[in-house]
């Protein structure tokens, strides 16, 4: 809605700020009554008409308040983050860490003063009886003024969206900071509106019965969101304790419960989860699902420096050199990009892995690194790639072996699946939606057809081996069977020297043949006149 300045005739010139000050009032209560519809449509009109409203007051502390809020009921969170920057707390410290220390402590000690202290132009001057009890109504009163100037709603909106864009951190300092400074002025607020002050403005005398605003609801709100940001900080403190400790399979049960749990969490926040989850299935030998996790990072942060590092790594070591430049040139891109900038990508308060300072010294390494693989293509070692290293299997592998792990491979990496965890993200914006779903696609489609290249190489391999396995054994039967003639013709030849040596006849034969000599020498003696009897045991003589 565009601002219309009436025109002022003779009559008006004198007191102009009045008709300013009553039309930006009309503004604001038309925008809470559309607020309270709680429709988008009515939301967005009351932004405009908010957005009117400070194009004449540009620092009204009311129409900021709900132009934040009806911000964060649109889901724009990132402007609400852009309008509200100075209050975020890592912010200040990046932004303390760049002057000395004597400046950061004026600077700190002046926005201390500008955010504690009252608005002394604005405070009411008038005394005209110092009576105990009218002093302790306007001081009371002088308190609720002096938290409503504090604007502690800039820490509770300011902190749903930091949760909302994944800087958990800073989110839980606002929340709770937010949440004890409206505590505080619901208190003071409750001690004013008591009977104790008897003044003539209590409601009980004045006949105002507006009760005293009570941010109980909000309040019970900050509470459950804090609990779940405490909870996901818990776990994700755990999965990096045990990723540094070296206990792989724990790192990536915790960051599992992050990332597969039953309430949703942050675009930025999930990002990170998968991308140091990626980092612990690498460490496990599990490249696949390494790969995989830094698909659904780049999915949700397309400008992680970290997940594309990470990646081309991985593709380098398994030797897929086509796919690892692809990756680097695409870090090339974004480097160059941050120079010519002189930013990081991104807003001012998105946390980055990286400081500018170290880009030209990651460029001139990268640019080295990319000519390398180039020649390495070139050479045409592109072929060799470690397929058994993808999948998870030794050298060496059986059949059964490899459907298996390629069954749950597939099971876990199908193009149909791969964006099932979207489901589970809170993205910071609506209209991103299209965009992640296809970059989570594409991706996941990639090392699917990766996966299924390396299963045919793979099964080609042992199929290979199993002919060649089948032809030794063959060969082997072959020669036994050969050995075997050639030991049964042996063996008959054996028996035949057996049967013409004397040397090796058979004992009733050589019986025999004693029996007959021995018969040949009596005749003998018979005919030589030799008629002696010879005495003769019968036991030689059998036959």
């Amino acid at each position: 809605m565009a601002v219309t300045t009436p025109y002022l005739n003779a009559t008006e010139k004198k007191h102009w700020w009045l008709t300013n000050r009553k039309v930006v009032e009309k503004y604001i209560r038309d925008a809470r009554s559309l607020m309270a519809t709680q429709e988008q449509s009515e939301i967005a009109s009351a932004l405009n008409l908010l957005d009117a409203a400070l194009a004449i007051y540009p620092r009204l502390d009311e129409a900021l308040e709900l132009r934040a809020r009806c911000l964060l009921c649109l889901r724009r969170f990132k402007e609400v983050a852009d309008m509200l920057q100075d209050y975020i707390p890592s912010l200040k410290m990046a932004n303390d860490e760049s002057v000395s220390s004597d400046s950061s402590s004026q600077q700190l000690s002046r926005e201390g003063a500008k955010l504690l202290s009252s608005d002394s132009s604005t405070s009411d001057q008038s005394f005209k009886c110092f009576s105990v009890s009218d002093l302790k109504k306007k001081v009371m009163a002088g308190l609720c003024k002096s938290c409503d100037k504090e604007g502690y709603w800039r820490y509770l909106v300011l902190g749903k969206a930091c949760c909302h864009l994944g800087l958990m951190e800073d989110a839980m300092v606002l929340l709770q900071t937010g949440k004890r400074l409206a505590s505080a002025a619901f208190r003071r607020e409750s001690v004013c509106w008591s009977d104790d002050s008897f003044s003539l403005s209590n409601p009980l005398f004045s006949g105002d019965t507006t009760p005293p605003r009570a941010p109980m609801p909000e309040s019970e709100a900050v509470t459950q969101l804090l609990a779940h940001i405490k909870l996901l900080l818990r776990r994700r403190a755990a999965a990096l304790a045990a990723l540094e400790a070296g206990l792989h399979s724990e790192a990536i049960r915790h960051f599992s419960k992050i990332v597969d749990g039953r309430r949703g969490a942050p675009q930025a926040f999930l990002a990170e989860c998968y991308m140091y989850r990626a980092s612990a299935h690498r460490s496990a030998g599990r490249i696949a699902d390494s790969i995989a996790d830094c698909n659904r990072t780049l999915a949700l942060d397309p400008t992680c420096i970290q997940a594309l590092e990470t990646r081309a790594s991985i593709l380098e070591s398994i030797r897929c050199f086509p796919d690892s430049l692809h990756d680097l040139e695409h870090l090339k891109l974004l480097y160059n990009t941050i120079l010519r900038d002189r930013k990081l990508a991104g807003p001012a308060w998105k946390r980055q892995n990286v400081r500018a300072r170290e880009i030209p010294g990651k460029l001139c390494a990268l640019t080295t690194k990319i000519q390398e693989l180039k020649q390495r293509v070139a050479s045409g070692d592109t072929s060799n790639v470690d397929y058994h290293g993808l999948i998870g299997l030794r050298r060496g592998c059986g059949r059964s072996e490899l459907q298996r792990a390629h069954l749950l491979l597939s099971l876990k990496h199908k193009p149909d699946k791969a964006m099932c965890f979207i489901e589970r993200c809170e993205l910071a914006e609506e209209r991103d939606l299209d965009s992640v779903k296809e970059r989570a696609r594409m991706s996941s489609l990639l090392l699917y057809r990766l996966l299924q290249k390396g299963y045919t190489n793979v099964m080609g391999s042992i199929m290979d081996e199993e002919v060649a396995e089948k032809q030794r054994m063959k060969n082997v039967l072959e020669a036994q069977a050969v050995l075997e003639a050639q030991a049964k013709a042996v063996k008959l030849e054996n028996q035949k020297c057996t049967v013409s040596s004397p040397s090796t006849a058979n004992p009733a034969v050589f019986q025999g043949v004693f029996c007959r000599d021995l018969a040949v020498v009596g005749n003998l003696l018979s005919q030589t006149g030799f008629n002696r009897s010879i005495p003769v045991k019968y036991e030689a003589l059998s036959c």
